[in-house]
C-alpha cells in the first residue's frame, strides 16, 4: 500500500504561502505559510499533520489490539502533542482516553503500551522519545 500527498510553496519562507492535497483529498489545497506553522496563522503545518497521523495510527492499533484480547473499546479518544524546538522535531505525547467495559487497569496499560510500540507511526518516529498518558474513563 502507498499513499501520497502533495506540497506546493510560492514565494519567500515568510512571505510565501502554500497547500497541500492528500490522495483522498481530505485535505484539498488546504494552506500552510509561516504563519500556520510558527504563530496563530490560519491553515496547517507539518507538525499538526504529524500529530493527527501519530493520534490515528495509534487508536486504531490500540482498538485492534483490545478487540483481539477480548475487549470491546466503547470509545478511545488520543491527543497527539508534537514537538518543535530549536528546529529540530523532538517528541511525540499521547494522552489516551478510553472508555471499555471490563478491563483491568493492568491489562489496559499493557494493552495500551503494546500499541505504542507497534501502531507504524510509532515506528516511523522512532528517532523520537514518544510517551503515553493512557487513562481509563
Amino acid at each position: 500500500m502507498k499513499r501520497n500527498a502533495t506540497a506546493v510553496w510560492n514565494g519567500t519562507i515568510k512571505e510565501g504561502k502554500g497547500h497541500i492535497t492528500t490522495q483522498s483529498t481530505t485535505l484539498n489545497n488546504t494552506q500552510y505559510s509561516f504563519n500556520s506553522r510558527f504563530a496563530d496563522g490560519v491553515g496547517t503545518n507539518p507538525e499538526e499533520l504529524m500529530a493527527a497521523a501519530h493520534a490515528g495510527c495509534f487508536t486504531m492499533k490500540l482498538s485492534l489490539d483490545l478487540t483481539t484480547a477480548g475487549f470491546n473499546p466503547e470509545s478511545l479518544e488520543t491527543t497527539c502533542n508534537i514537538s518543535l524546538e530549536e528546529g529540530v522535531i523532538t517528541k511525540s505525547e499521547l494522552v489516551l482516553k478510553a472508555k471499555i467495559e471490563g478491563i483491568t487497569e493492568e491489562q489496559f496499560q499493557e494493552i495500551a503500551a503494546g500499541a505504542k510500540e507497534g501502531c507504524p507511526v510509532s515506528k516511523a518516529y522512532a528517532a523520537l522519545q514518544i510517551s503515553l498518558d493512557a487513562s481509563l474513563v
